[in-house]
This record gives C-alpha cells, sequence and structure tokens, in this order.
C-alpha cells in the first residue's frame, strides 16, 4: 500500500472506532497485532498486548476506566508502513471522577492493508495522577 492509502486505513480505523464498532475494527488488524500502550500500572489500560484479543482487551478496559467526551485525531504523517497521528484527549476517570486530558501521539504499522503494530505516546504522569484517590490524610493513593 502506498501512504496515503496508511493514512485512509488508519482513518477509517478511528471512523470505526467513533461508532464503537469493535468487531469491524478488529478485523482491520493482523492476527498477532502489537498493541503498546506504556504506562505505569495505575493506567488500567496500560501495557503491551499482543494479537486480536489483546487489542481487544485495551478497549475493553478503556471503556470500563474511563468516560469519554473528546477524542480528537488531528494530524496524519505517513512514511512507507509507518502512519503518525497526532491528537487530543479529554475524558474523566470513572474510578475518581477526575479529568484526563492530554496530547498524544499515536503510531501504527501497515502490513498488507492490516494494522499490524500500534503504540501512544502520551503524558503517563499526569493520567496515572487522574486515576489516584486522595486519601484522608491528604496524602494521595494508586488504586
Amino acid at each position: 500500500m502506498n501512504e496515503q492509502a496508511n493514512i485512509q486505513l488508519v482513518k477509517q480505523a478511528y471512523e470505526l472506532y467513533g461508532r464503537r464498532d469493535m468487531q469491524s475494527l478488529l478485523a482491520m488488524m493482523t492476527e498477532d497485532v502489537d498493541w503498546n500502550l506504556p504506562g505505569p500500572s495505575e493506567i488500567p489500560w496500560a501495557g503491551r498486548r499482543k494479537g486480536r484479543q489483546g487489542a481487544e482487551e485495551f478497549f475493553r478496559l478503556l471503556s470500563a476506566a474511563d468516560e469519554l467526551e473528546s477524542f480528537e485525531p488531528r494530524e496524519f504523517f505517513a512514511s512507507d508502513e509507518k502512519v503518525v497521528v497526532l491528537g487530543y484527549y479529554r475524558g474523566r476517570a470513572r474510578s475518581t471522577g477526575k479529568i484526563v486530558e492530554d496530547d498524544w501521539v499515536q503510531v501504527f504499522t501497515v502490513r498488507s492493508g492490516k494494522i499490524a503494530g500500534f503504540s501512544e505516546y502520551y503524558d503517563t504522569a499526569s493520567v496515572a495522577a487522574s486515576y489516584r484517590r486522595e486519601s484522608a490524610g491528604g496524602r494521595e493513593a494508586f488504586l
């Protein structure tokens, strides 16, 4: 696929996510997709997952943990099999009610017309803080 076709594939994936059509979104991925969102254990959906089941687990954990308010892929760049997307996210951590607001960079790897890899880079410290509850002593404790 050429770079513009790869960008269109990623845009289509975002559209499916926006419609919550998870089965169609997962079908756009290779069987062995590498799904990676680095971050500390306080972030319920952080970590590396393998295969479509791993990607599906990520979306399930994300949905359970955050109430989405805004998700905006803003700029798209492609080089060979990589598509880089700059965007913005705003949501609410369900466990604490705190707002999660962050700019992010997502990197997709496209192989044979399917998403074969995904990594997201974001402010993990601020996202982790949104999952912390205030303790009675005024010190924050992780969930």
